[in-house]
């Protein structure tokens, strides 16, 4: 099994770089970041790897930090996510983000991820809380409120998407507020924060 590579960036076309160890083109697939940090063809470069093997095919998926492997490795135990999907999962979300988003039961952030709906991520965020290690955070903010009705913290998201702010922008002034409030005043308050940044 390969679990690491260093070597020369050959190319990259979207998703997917080549990487020349010696005298050996390794064909990887990554997050748009991950791409992007290797910087231009002929960096010597460095991934963290997680070799996936199938009946018909062998794919190798690269990542800057051990961390993202990972968690790649947690998403694809799942039940139901598939490489692609884990993949999709990263680029909307970083490690950190992630971890965050599970303790809070965010559902509505991880519905941000193109191809997974509402109950989707309600079964993701049940295993993949016991498969990653969550931070210290208060696991009584939910994202539903106690009659199912949409909560303040969901409804800013809303209206920030709505505003044009991008997901990152979105989840990190969303986790500095507190789990229940006046919604105009919440969405007062992330909008001051957004002008600060």
């Amino acid at each position: 099994m390969i679990g690491s590579l260093r070597g020369t960036l050959i190319e990259r076309h979207g998703g997917e770089v080549l990487i020349e160890v010696n005298g050996i083109g390794y064909r990887v697939t990554a997050t748009p970041a991950t791409v992007a940090r290797l910087g231009e063809p002929g960096n010597e470069v460095f991934l963290h790897v997680h070799h996936h093997l199938r009946e018909d095919t062998q794919t190798l998926y690269g990542f800057s930090t051990g961390d993202e492997r990972w968690v790649f490795e947690a998403l694809v135990s799942a039940h139901g996510v598939g490489p692609a999907l884990a993949l999709a999962i990263q680029s909307v979300h970083d490690p950190d983000g992630l971890r965050c988003l599970l303790a809070d039961d965010d559902i509505d952030a991880l519905c941000l991820v193109p191809g997974v709906g509402k109950k989707t991520a309600a079964r993701l965020l049940v295993e993949l809380k016991s498969k990653l290690e969550l931070p210290d955070l208060d696991l009584t903010q939910h994202s539903i409120g106690a009659a199912g009705e949409p909560s303040a913290r969901t409804e800013v998201r809303e209206a920030l998407a709505g505003l044009g702010y991008g997901v990152e922008e979105i989840n990190e002034v969303v986790r500095g507020l507190p789990a229940e409030g006046d919604t105009s005043e919440m969405l007062k308050d992330a909008l001051q924060r957004l002008a600060v940044a």
